[in-house]
């Protein structure tokens, strides 16, 4: 059995460092990886990843605005998709967490998360983009924030500052004593864990499907151009790379409906701060 080739393990730099180590110079102008980098100083420089970001962001308004742009009492054709959309974050976890008051209350915010994170997800199984800009942890540092402020905002708006940070950390009828021990870890597990732990889950989750699908499809680009005699492997890498990628499409949809369940779930804990 002949080598042709040698493997060389898919490198995530350039995605996810773009330019890695090079300053610019006199004699390098711009990063490696970055576009518009010399213009304006390079405040508007533009990664692969951010360029799928804002195509993705356009995508999905383009669609809500040809879909809402004539509403028919009978919706018909991009309408009754757009409504079905609306209605399934609506119903299913705004009203259901929430109620139907405060549901609709905070609709907007929620659907907002579900939409953004749903096609930041989408590009990870799209051919030529194959990466999902939510594996790099900005985009979900930012929904993790607006999800966070929301939270924040019911429970200030609802119980004032006073009272909603006691409520929130002082645990009714404990010994004195304890709450120099419960009162921090409350604050942790309310203040810092939530946002934390939100842009963590969806981070790794889309980064990790990125790493294993192009270990995958490398590997049979390699088993069947490079490596005499192995080609059969391919088929099976090849098969494994397409049985994941329908697995990632579950987890595009799972992940942006964990993420707004969860923030309508905090929203919830802060309009009912006083009964926990």
């Amino acid at each position: 059995m002949a080598l042709e080739g040698e493997f060389h393990t898919p490198s995530l730099g350039h995605e996810f460092f773009p330019g890695g180590d090079k300053a610019p110079t006199a004699d390098v102008p711009g990063r490696e990886g970055l576009w518009f980098y010399d213009f304006a100083g390079g405040l508007f420089a533009l990664d692969r990843l951010m360029i799928i970001r804002l195509l993705m962001i356009a995508v999905l308004a383009v669609f809500f605005i040809i879909a809402m742009r004539k509403p028919k009492l009978i919706p018909s054709g991009i309408q009754n998709v757009g409504e079905y959309l609306l209605d399934f974050v609506r119903i299913y976890i705004a009203e259901d967490i929430l109620g139907k008051k405060e549901g609709r209350r905070f609709l907007p915010v929620i659907a907002t998360i579900f939409f953004v994170v749903l096609v930041g997800n989408i590009p990870s199984v799209v051919p030529f983009l194959n990466v999902s800009p939510n594996a790099r942890i900005g985009m979900p540092i930012v929904l993790a924030a607006v999800a966070y402020i929301a939270m924040l905002y019911a429970g200030i708006k609802r119980y004032g500052f006073g009272k909603f940070m006691k409520s929130s950390l002082v645990i009714p009828n404990l010994p004195p004593i304890l709450h120099v021990l419960v009162v921090p870890i409350e604050f942790f597990s309310t203040f810092v864990l939530r946002p934390v732990t939100l842009t963590i889950r969806l981070m790794a989750n889309m980064l990790a499907g990125h790493i294993i699908l192009v270990l995958l499809f490398s590997a049979t680009n390699f088993f069947f151009w490079q490596m005499n005699g192995w080609t059969v492997l391919s088929a099976g890498t090849l098969a494994f790379g397409l049985a994941f990628m329908l697995f990632e499409m579950l987890i595009i949809f799972l992940q942006a409906y964990i993420f707004s369940l969860l923030a309508a779930v905090y929203i919830e804990l802060s309009l009912h701060a006083d009964e926990h």
